[in-house]
């Protein structure tokens, strides 16, 4: 790929430009957490964004997407947004590093991903990180990692139209080859783990269902909304709680009838999922990776009964798993589609990739995608 990228910046812009990574992410256990102060638990994945960058003199941005086959050129002032909605992502890369104060020179850009689009591993952070992380450099302002995380987040806010926690764009910038990293969204400590599955006689890998429904954004807009709602009702009472990750079960129980079933719902999704993300990382450190599967499975119970963000195809490959012995699995990123994220052990690998290839299809008729995840290194220079 970085062959590809190169020849094509050499064609386009007539030298060779300097580059930059960044990866996708997986999160073992702790969605929907992020924008609730809970914890999550992520790691960078062996799959990522690659982008030949040179600062080009002027004070504009000539992009070329190898991906889309696409070119573009914008300013850098607020009123130049691009019109594809790939570029805005770089574009507001740009533009949330001047809000704080950082420079940014004009320059040329060819990027590629190998990031699975759709899949629920997070392109967009890959993309937002290695922008972030490419022009800091380039432009010498010595912002922190953490800011630069925050620049990827406030893209997704300010020009992708997603109100999205600090997770992804996080993994992709502190990410660490052989470690996940558990990240409390409301103080931002976060502690690596040590990871290694295949030492333990397991394997990581997603099963991708091929599928996106619609509704994702307006979705997740709208169970954002219903997890506030519940945590401004406990609030009253408690007024210790900022976020539900602050809220006790019982708590939730008394202002069952103050708020809709709903936010009753995905309130109680959210502060059990709180505590399976510790359970987890206990689980971890003892080495148990039985107690650790069982939890995904919990997950992706939660995920599909009281979140509802689960689909008809990601609780077939999870039912799928369970009867294949597969040690965990549950539905991976925000749901409504993508990747079941699923713990195998070595040996019933190949019988659980062969179900898949076999049921599903007949069932839906297309074919589901199978990609093993190595946890990597995450922004970097390469």
């Amino acid at each position: 790929m970085k062959e590809k990228i190169q020849a094509k910046f050499k064609e386009l812009y007539g030298v060779e430009g300097e580059l930059f990574a960044s990866a996708g992410r997986v999160n073992l256990i702790g969605e929907h957490t992020d924008y609730n102060g809970g914890f999550v638990f992520p790691g960078a994945i062996d799959k990522g964004i690659i982008a030949a960058i040179k600062l080009n003199g002027t004070n504009k941005v000539r992009a070329f997407s190898l991906d889309y086959n696409e070119a573009t050129e914008f300013g850098l002032e607020e009123a130049d947004k691009p019109a594809q909605a790939w570029a805005r992502y770089i574009f507001g890369v740009c533009r949330e590093t001047i809000k704080r104060g950082g420079k940014v020179a004009g320059f040329d850009t060819v990027f590629a991903g190998d990031v699975p689009l759709g899949a629920g591993l997070s392109s967009s952070a890959a993309l937002e990180s290695t922008f972030a992380f490419a022009l800091n450099e380039l432009n010498g302002n010595n912002i922190d990692k953490f800011e630069l995380a925050k620049i990827g987040q406030s893209t997704e806010h300010n020009y992708c139209g997603v109100n999205c926690g600090i997770m992804d764009q996080f993994a992709s910038c502190f990410g660490k080859k052989g470690c996940l990293i558990r990240l409390n969204c409301k103080t931002l400590e976060y502690k690596y783990f040590p990871f290694d599955p295949e030492a333990a006689g397991y394997r990581l890998v997603l099963v991708d269902s091929c599928v996106k429904h619609e509704l994702a954004s307006s979705a997740y807009n709208k169970r954002r909304a219903s997890c506030e709602n519940a945590a401004a009702a406990i609030k009253k009472n408690h007024p210790e709680v900022d976020f539900l990750s602050d809220a006790k079960r019982m708590w939730l129980e008394e202002v069952r009838e103050e708020i809709p079933e709903e936010d009753f719902l995905r309130a109680e999704y959210v502060i059990g999922e709180v505590q399976r993300v510790l359970d987890f990382c206990d689980a971890l450190e003892r080495n148990d990776y039985e107690t650790a599967g069982e939890l995904m499975y919990q997950t992706h119970f939660g995920m599909s009964k009281l979140y509802e963000v689960s689909c008809d195809e990601l609780d077939f490959l999870n039912k799928l798993a369970r009867k294949m012995d597969v040690t965990g699995s549950r539905v991976m990123g925000g749901g409504f589609g993508g990747c079941t994220i699923n713990l195998v052990k070595k040996d019933l690998y190949e019988p659980f990739i062969a179900a898949v290839k076999k049921e599903f299809p007949a069932k839906y008729g297309h074919d589901a995608k199978i990609y093993d995840v190595v946890i990597s290194d995450g922004a970097r220079k390469l």
